[in-house]
C-alpha cells in the first residue's frame, strides 16, 4: 500500500487527474471516498484544459469544495446572455492569472503542445483585457454597446456599396462587432455560438481600434486624452505579444496548421525574441525591467499581462489547491 500511496500522491502533484480518475475508475483502491476523488479529478482536469465554459457545473456541487468552485467560476465564459455571475466577461484578470498558472505547470511537465495554446488563447483576448479599466467590464456584449455606439461611430457598421472605407476592421470582424451589439437579447444557442466563433473577434476589432486605427471614430474619440493615450499604449503592447513570435509557435503545433510540436528551447528561445520586441514600447521595456529575476518559466510574462491590464496579475494558485485538496481526499495526509 505504500507503494501506491506514493504513486497517488506523485501523480496529484503533478496535477495528474485525469491519470488519477483513471486509475480510481479501474478498481485502483484508495482509502478515500472515491467520489469525491472523482469529481475532484474531473473539476481539476477541466480547469488545467481551460475549459472555461463548463468551469463550476452544478454537478460538482456538493463533492467539490464551494470555494475552488466559485474561483473557477470567475473564469467562467455564462452560457446564457442573462447567466450571473458574468465571470470573464466581468472581468478577464481571474482568468489570466489562471492561464498563467496552467503555463507554469504545463511547463513543468513539459506539455508544451498544450503551453502554446494557453499562450494563443492569451494572445486572443489580450485587448479586451487592455480595454477592461476602461469599459468597466471586460467586452460583455450585454453592456458593451454603452461604450462603442452612437453618433460618429463606426463600430459593427455596415460599409455601403460605394461608399468610402474609413473603418480599418476586417469584414469579419465588422460581423463580429455588429453582432456583439445585439447577441444579448438572442437566445442561449445563438449566444453561445457567438462566444465560439465571434467574441475573439471582437476582442481583435477593439485592439485595432485603439492600436491601428488610421481614422478613429467615436469610439476613441469620446475618450479623455490620457485615458486614450494610456489604451493605445497598452493595446499597441497587446499587439505586439500576439504578433510575436511566442504566439506565432502555434503554427507549428498540432494545435496549428502543422504536425510539430515546439520544444522547451524552442519556447524559450521564441520568448526570448517576442520579449526583444516587447522592449521596444516604453511600456514593455518598464515591464520587463527585472525579468531577469522572475523565476517564472517565461521570465517577465505576468508583467506584460499585467502592464496591458494596468492591474497586478500573478499566477493562481487554484489547481495547486485542488491537488490539496484531493490527496487529502485519498486519504495520504
Amino acid at each position: 500500500m505504500e507503494t501506491a500511496r506514493e504513486v497517488l500522491t506523485a501523480l496529484a502533484r503533478r496535477h495528474a487527474f485525469g491519470d488519477i480518475a483513471a486509475l480510481v475508475a479501474s478498481g485502483f483502491r484508495v482509502d478515500g471516498e472515491s467520489t469525491r476523488v472523482e469529481a475532484l479529478c474531473a473539476f481539476g482536469q477541466r480547469v488545467l484544459d481551460l475549459d472555461a465554459e463548463d468551469f463550476g457545473m452544478p454537478e460538482e456541487a456538493g463533492e467539490v469544495p464551494k470555494d475552488l468552485l466559485d474561483r473557477a467560476r470567475a473564469s467562467r465564459m455564462p452560457q446564457a446572455p442573462r447567466e450571473r455571475p458574468r465571470g470573464a466577461l466581468a472581468s478577464l484578470r481571474p482568468a489570466y492569472a489562471l492561464l498563467l498558472e496552467v503555463v507554469e505547470i504545463r511547463w513543468r511537465r513539459r506539455e508544451m503542445a498544450a503551453l502554446v495554446a494557453a499562450l494563443h488563447i492569451a494572445g486572443e483576448y489580450l485587448p479586451m483585457l487592455a480595454w477592461e479599466p476602461v469599459l468597466g467590464h471586460a467586452g460583455d456584449p450585454a453592456r458593451l454597446g454603452e461604450s462603442v455606439s452612437g453618433p460618429g461611430s463606426r463600430f459593427g457598421v455596415p460599409i455601403e456599396p460605394g461608399a468610402e472605407r474609413r473603418c480599418d476592421h476586417t469584414r469579419p470582424e465588422r460581423s463580429a462587432c455588429e453582432r456583439s451589439l445585439r447577441v444579448a437579447n438572442e437566445p442561449p444557442p445563438g449566444w453561445r455560438a457567438y462566444l465560439d466563433r465571434q467574441h475573439s473577434q471582437v476582442s481583435k476589432a477593439l485592439g485595432d481600434c485603439a492600436a491601428r486605427c488610421r481614422t478613429p471614430c467615436s469610439v476613441m474619440n469620446r475618450l479623455d486624452g490620457h485615458v486614450r493615450a494610456d489604451l493605445e499604449e497598452r493595446c499597441k503592447l497587446a499587439a505586439e505579444f500576439t504578433d510575436g513570435a511566442l504566439v506565432k509557435l502555434r503554427h507549428a503545433a498540432p494545435v496549428g496548421h502543422g504536425f510539430g510540436v515546439p520544444s522547451p528551447e524552442e519556447v524559450q528561445t521564441a520568448w526570448s525574441r517576442s520579449r526583444s520586441s516587447l522592449r521596444r514600447h516604453r511600456l514593455g521595456k518598464a515591464a520587463l525591467a527585472d525579468a531577469d529575476a522572475d523565476p517564472f518559466p517565461l521570465p517577465g510574462l505576468p508583467a506584460v499581462f499585467s502592464a496591458i491590464a494596468a492591474a497586478d496579475i500573478t499566477p493562481d494558485d487554484l489547481l495547486e489547491d485542488v491537488s490539496s485538496r484531493l490527496t487529502a481526499a485519498l486519504s495520504l495526509t
